[in-house]
């Protein structure tokens, strides 16, 4: 998975690479570092 640091953050869906599920995606970038991160199943 790749993350954005250019953003302030997202929430975005991506499928999982191994079984192709769904993943909603939440992070949060303050001074080039990610602050939150939160990967969730759908």
């Amino acid at each position: 998975m790749v993350l954005d640091m250019s953003v302030g953050g997202q929430v975005y869906v991506e499928d999982c690479e191994v079984c192709c599920r769904p993943i909603e995606v939440r992070y949060s970038v303050v001074n080039d570092r990610i602050r939150d991160f939160e990967a969730a199943a759908m």
